[in-house]
């Protein structure tokens, strides 16, 4: 019998069974930010283990409030800093060459295909669009990865999505794991591995990928995952072109860790994406989902583009392509936030950030903080916003406000419009 790609992973990667179904795995990496990451250095100093480890295997940034709002993150921050100085981490990303986690650790080379990664962050499942099985722990296990780069995981069932046909012109990868979440539902995927292929996840780029794996946690998913190919093999070049002799070698290399065809899967779902139209959230939960179009003129104060599921250069540049030559409306505030300081520059560079700022939008520095509702964009109560994150929990963006999500072309529209409205991309 065959493997999936998580089962490889695992099993290259296995150090004790301690239980039935309990697997310790050995990690390539485990990332850390400054909201999670200083209760379990307080606690591992508290119990006299201070201690990491492996430097290099430990990166960390100061990202969901940068810079502080107040003394209480001030102080988280001061602690993650002090950690990182006293254990000399040199892969630690202080104010003013941070970005958001999820897309940052990505950019600098950190995730390979068939890594184990863990972190103190739900949303750590995206690195899975490398190939890779990284899944959000909570506090107990973040300090045992920190002090002995092992965690502890039941053993992969994973949930394989097909996705096929011809994506319509306008939707976007967004609207594509909106739509999954939707037929599986909040609960649908707990304990389980998403792994996602097919024709539309061949043809897209890593970012779209990791819009995907993203929000697998959505379904209740512990990873997403996608099987590394010549795209991965591209993103990742420029960090690995020394230990290959070509790019061939790298996907030779790389496509040990991709699922075998007779692999066993708990479920096979086929996801035709032909017929999809650019999906919004309702409600408060994320499969609560449905076409813009059945919206009707749900009007918004805010508009939100960034976070770690779009907040990416093809996201701007979608986003832009939208909003060029036109104006907000006046009853909406729109903020962006390009997830790291190089996709800040690069937008710069284009010509994207102008476009928003002559559009009307407060362009920010690099941060998760409106999306947890911490900062750089808090809704009041009963205001409402159109967003490109990842949850529209109650609450989530600030007590008593609404969150809907959608695509950064279905963003960008509603924030022109004044409500929320299909983009000038999508011809349905």
């Amino acid at each position: 019998m065959g493997k999936t790609i998580a089962e490889k992973i695992f099993d290259a990667h296995h150090v004790d069974s301690p239980a039935k179904d309990i697997h310790v795995i050995r990690l390539d990496a485990v990332f850390c930010h400054e909201i999670t990451t200083p209760m379990a250095i307080n606690d591992l100093v508290s119990r006299n283990k201070d201690r990491v480890f492996d430097t290099d295997k430990i990166k960390a940034v100061i990202d969901h409030v940068t810079p502080a709002k107040d003394s209480k993150t001030a102080e988280q921050g001061k602690i993650l800093r002090d950690w990182a100085r006293r254990h000399n981490i040199l892969d630690f990303f202080d104010i003013g060459r941070n970005g958001i986690c999820h897309v940052l650790f990505p950019e600098k080379g950190f995730v390979r295909p068939g890594f184990t990664v863990i972190m103190g962050d739900s949303h750590t499942c995206t690195h899975g669009a490398f190939g890779a099985f990284a899944a959000g722990v909570g506090t107990t296990d973040l300090e045992v990865g920190i002090l002995k780069g092992v965690c502890a995981f039941h053993y992969p069932s994973t949930i394989k999505i097909n996705i096929i046909g011809r994506m319509p012109e306008g939707v976007l990868a967004k609207d594509v794991i909106l739509s999954v979440i939707g037929r599986l539902g909040v609960n649908g995927a707990t304990n389980k591995v998403l792994e996602f292929t097919g024709p539309i996840v061949d043809a897209m780029t890593m970012e779209s990928r990791m819009t995907l794996c993203n929000m697998a946690v959505e379904a209740g998913a512990t990873s997403g995952i996608c099987l590394p190919d010549m795209t991965t093999v591209e993103y990742l070049w420029e960090f690995i072109k020394n230990e290959y002799s070509d790019k061939k070698t790298a996907l030779d290399d790389f496509s040990g860790f991709s699922s075998d065809s007779d692999a066993r899967y708990d479920q096979v779902m086929e996801h035709d994406a032909s017929r999809l139209e650019p999906l919004v959230t309702f409600g408060y939960k994320p499969d609560q989902v449905k076409p813009v179009k059945d919206m009707g003129a749900i009007k918004v104060d805010q508009v939100y583009i960034g976070s770690c599921t779009n907040g990416r250069i093809e996201d701007l540049r979608v986003a832009a392509h939208e909003l060029s030559g036109q104006k907000i409306s006046n009853s909406v505030r729109g903020i962006v936030s390009p997830a790291t300081p190089k996709i800040y520059r690069q937008a710069m560079e284009e010509g994207i950030l102008k476009i928003f700022l002559d559009a009307g939008f407060c362009v920010t520095n690099p941060t998760c903080g409106a999306c947890l509702g911490m900062s750089n964009g808090v809704l009041a109560q009963g205001e409402v916003c159109a967003s490109t994150t990842n949850r529209n929990f109650n609450g989530r963006m600030g007590k008593g406000g609404m969150v809907h999500l959608v695509s950064p072309a279905t963003a960008a529209a509603t924030a022109i419009a004044g409500y929320i409205a299909n983009s000038s991309l999508f011809k349905g």
